[in-house]
């Protein structure tokens, strides 16, 4: 047995094949022993478990028992030792009582027990790094739920573990090219192969500031999700809001040949938000908008009622719409379509900012043709 392993190591599971195997799996820290030292064994703590709790049905016998044997002393006693035949009824059924309550006791703590134990053994191999074990729900309505709610926790944590790890590799991706951008000009003017002109050292300024708009979405975004995003409420009117997204916009349609207008339903309610993040939203999505649409088509920018209390914003275009598989990781990081100028960002931090004012964004595509994408803020603010 390899050193530092406990008592029945018996190797790490792999998700994929259902098979142990005997080497570090994939998921545990690099530097790190594996497995960690200071545990008595992931595979023992269910054992250990099932001990105590037989001692306790053990000791809870041995009460029993003795209870029952002082009472037969003391009806023994009082019938006197010339007549121990009438004992023996009352022994028998203390005897049978004892043992029929025994074994009840014993399948409904073991029914207990194993349940529990699965879930502790579970605990122990999710907090070593193993996100993908999972607890067979089994036991009593209680324990089911107990191990529902687990396996949820344990989805959860591993879909943010995968998150991570597809971030970590997306932003390396998109960093890549302005570094390299940024690597190959200065080279170049080092070895005298291009002047430090201004002509040379423009485009160089330009990839470092798409790198801080990269960083800046993403310390926005990952603020956002993490429910540490500030924002500055105030009432406003949803016409407003719309105008000034309309307008921001109107200039670069217009160069583009395409029909931007804005349409807002009469009597909507005055909404408790952040301006400033609410109009980042309109023009993230009036931005994809206009990209995806082709010259003599039209975006419209609505907001109408949205029961109970409530409004309805959407960016409607007559561009392509939204290809069907990618529906549904629309507003996902780093998606990005294949005319895409930008790192994927605006949708996903469009998702965050609404839902950071207790709101809701999807996307769809129209009957007629192009994408639309609407989201809807309450009126109140949000408990």
């Amino acid at each position: 047995m390899p050193e530092g392993r406990p008592h029945g190591w018996k190797g790490w599971k792999d998700p994929h094949r259902g098979s142990w195997g005997g080497g570090r799996p994939p998921w545990w820290p690099e530097g790190e022993p594996f497995p960690p030292r200071d545990r008595a064994g992931w595979h023992g703590v269910r054992r250990h478990f099932l001990r105590r709790i037989g001692l306790v049905i053990a000791v809870l016998f041995l009460l029993v028992f003795g209870a029952n044997a002082i009472v037969v002393a003391l009806l023994y006693r009082l019938v006197g030792p010339d007549e121990p035949i009438r004992l023996l009824p009352v022994a028998a059924g203390l005897g049978t009582a004892l043992l029929i309550g025994f074994l009840v006791v014993g399948r409904a703590v073991r029914r207990m027990a194993v349940p529990v134990g699965d879930v502790m053994e579970a605990a122990d191999r999710l907090a070593g790094g193993d996100h993908s074990v999972r607890v067979r729900e089994r036991g009593s309505r209680d324990l089911r739920r107990l191990a529902r709610s687990f396996n949820a926790m344990a989805e959860r944590l591993e879909a943010a573990e995968a998150r991570r790890r597809d971030l970590l590799a997306d932003l390396a991706h998109e960093l890549r090219t302005p570094l390299s951008v940024i690597e190959g000009n200065a080279e170049a003017m080092l070895d005298g192969l291009f002047p430090a002109d201004r002509a040379h050292i423009e485009p160089v300024l330009e990839e470092t500031r798409v790198m801080a708009r990269l960083l800046d979405d993403l310390e926005t975004l990952s603020r956002a999700e993490a429910g540490a995003l500030r924002l500055h409420r105030e009432r406003v009117e949803a016409a407003d809001l719309v105008e000034d997204a309309t307008a921001a916009f109107r200039a670069r349609a217009g160069a583009a040949g395409i029909e931007l207008e804005a349409r807002t339903a009469p009597g909507l309610p005055e909404l408790d938000v952040d301006p400033v993040r609410i109009g980042q939203v309109l023009s993230n999505l009036l931005s994809n908008a206009v990209r995806h649409t082709p010259a003599g088509g039209s975006v419209v920018v609505r907001a109408d009622p949205a029961p109970p209390a409530g409004v309805a914003f959407a960016v409607e275009d007559t561009g392509p719409g939204i290809p069907s598989d990618s529906l549904a990781s629309v507003f996902d990081r780093f998606v990005t379509a294949a005319d895409s100028g930008g790192a994927g960002l605006g949708l996903a931090i469009a998702r965050s900012l609404v839902e950071a004012h207790g709101g809701t964004i999807e996307a769809a595509n129209r009957p007629a043709g192009g994408a639309v994408l609407r989201f809807v803020i309450p009126a109140g603010t949000p408990s």
